[in-house]
């Protein structure tokens, strides 16, 4: 063998032994084939493999290929004031949830809460959530006209998705990781 055949098998080694010297925890692959992260765009339209259960975030979690937001599988969970609240106790219930071992959540802006929903208005075939009875789900958008009333989705519905609530009554709450997390007027 000549000195660079044996310096490319000498870092092969070295890789894998890195690999699985590795702690388990970070070697855990996701339910989707191919590669985990898709480079968001929100141009793109996937039509295949677009939500990815997060497998080290105890399942709880669902990446978003197309948007690159990480959603709760089932909305609500874990939060510490329940998942049906107001606007505000919305706010602070994912403000403190702990959804996959992790914090960081937030509520959705309505257009990211929007962008789960296909053609119909409603989550597209195949989705992994675990949503309950009652389709409407608050947004951190807050009404243009009157920052008493806040703007939830129907996530069941294209004839009337929006609905601007008053901020004092309840409706679900859909916390999200990542993305701009600001609270947009329109």
């Amino acid at each position: 063998m000549n000195a660079s055949t044996i310096k490319a098998l000498g870092a092969m080694a070295a890789g894998l032994i890195a690999v699985l010297a590795a702690p388990a925890a970070a070697q855990v692959s996701t339910t989707a084939n191919g590669p985990y992260y898709a480079t968001p765009s929100w141009d793109q339209k996937l039509t295949t493999n677009r939500f990815v259960i997060l497998l080290n975030w105890s399942s709880e979690a669902v990446l978003d290929r197309e948007t690159g937001l990480v959603w709760q599988v089932t909305p609500g969970i874990g939060s510490p004031y329940g998942s049906d609240s107001n606007w505000y106790g919305a706010t602070m219930n994912c403000a403190g949830v702990g959804t996959g071992g992790r914090y960081g959540w937030r509520l959705p802006t309505y257009h990211e809460i929007s962008s789960l929903a296909d053609a119909t208005g409603a989550l597209p075939a195949g989705h992994p959530f675990q949503v309950g009875t009652n389709p409407l789900y608050w947004s951190a958008t807050i009404y243009p006209a009157d920052d008493t009333f806040a703007l939830a989705r129907n996530i069941t519905a294209a004839t009337t998705p929006i609905a601007a609530n008053r901020v004092i009554v309840s409706a679900n709450v859909w916390c999200v990781r990542g993305g701009q997390g600001v609270n947009s007027n329109g």
